[in-house]
């Protein structure tokens, strides 16, 4: 299954039973990975939508291999050490970025 793919059926999980992100701000992370190329989550209104491109200003990047992004996505990867070792690079705040991840945790 594709990076996208992977995605797209954590969104219809998460938006399916939305409890665990109705307090969540609005947020754009934003994905700069290897194969892929640029993917936009947009949290919104206890929502998340997936956006190919970048057309909505981020409020964290994160660069990435789609290996790793797909790593993420089962818990599999310690975002701390993969930024540690230069496996993830982040611009903007990492508290951010382990954010995405607290969210994923919740639904996996």
């Amino acid at each position: 299954m594709s990076v996208k793919e992977q995605l797209e059926s954590l969104v219809t999980k998460i938006n399916a039973n939305p409890e665990h992100i109705q307090n969540e701000k609005e947020r754009v992370f934003q994905l700069n990975l290897s194969d892929t190329g640029i993917l936009q989550i947009h949290v919104k209104n206890g929502m998340i939508a997936v956006i190919e491109g970048n057309a909505l200003v981020p409020d964290v990047t994160l660069m990435l291999s789609d290996a790793n992004f797909l790593k993420l996505l089962r818990d599999d990867l310690n975002t701390t050490m993969a930024f540690m070792t230069g496996s993830l690079k982040v611009e903007g705040s990492i508290g951010l970025a382990l954010k995405l991840q607290e969210i994923v945790k919740r639904y996996i």
